[in-house]
């Protein structure tokens, strides 16, 4: 078997470790004023290969001909800041969007109740003039 393949994802691996490190996960700290705030992220990576060797028409050939390839993908999330602020810190968590119908309809209660209870406050201020 060849040493193609293993090869390769290795060397795709090692890429990869170069591109993303523990940074990516608990990024750089940025300070304004008094505050500091420190992203917090999380880190999705695909990674898939394939490959074969062929036989050689050339029988004196040690080795068969090696067709094969390697694709990774690397996606990286906002999920959250710490904020620090005079010795306390808070977790501000990033809100992912809404992926369904029922989500945005979750989402869109509160400001739904906002308006219903404006309209109702400005129906009773006009009646009591």
């Amino acid at each position: 078997m060849s040493q193609n393949l293993p090869n390769m994802l290795e060397n795709t691996i090692q890429k990869i470790r170069e591109m993303v490190d523990s940074n990516s996960v608990v990024g750089e700290p940025i300070t304004a004023g008094d505050v500091t705030i420190i992203p917090i992220s999380k880190i999705s990576i695909g990674l898939g290969g394939g490959g074969s060797d062929f036989v050689s028409k050339n029988m004196n050939r040690q080795e068969n001909p090696f067709g094969g390839g390697v694709g990774a993908g690397v996606k990286v999330t906002p999920v959250a800041f710490l904020i620090v602020k005079e010795g306390n810190v808070r977790m501000l968590p990033v809100a992912a969007p809404a992926s369904t119908t029922a989500d945005r309809l979750v989402e869109m209660v509160p400001d739904t109740l906002d308006k219903i209870a404006s309209f109702i406050d400005s129906r009773t201020e006009k009646k009591a003039e």
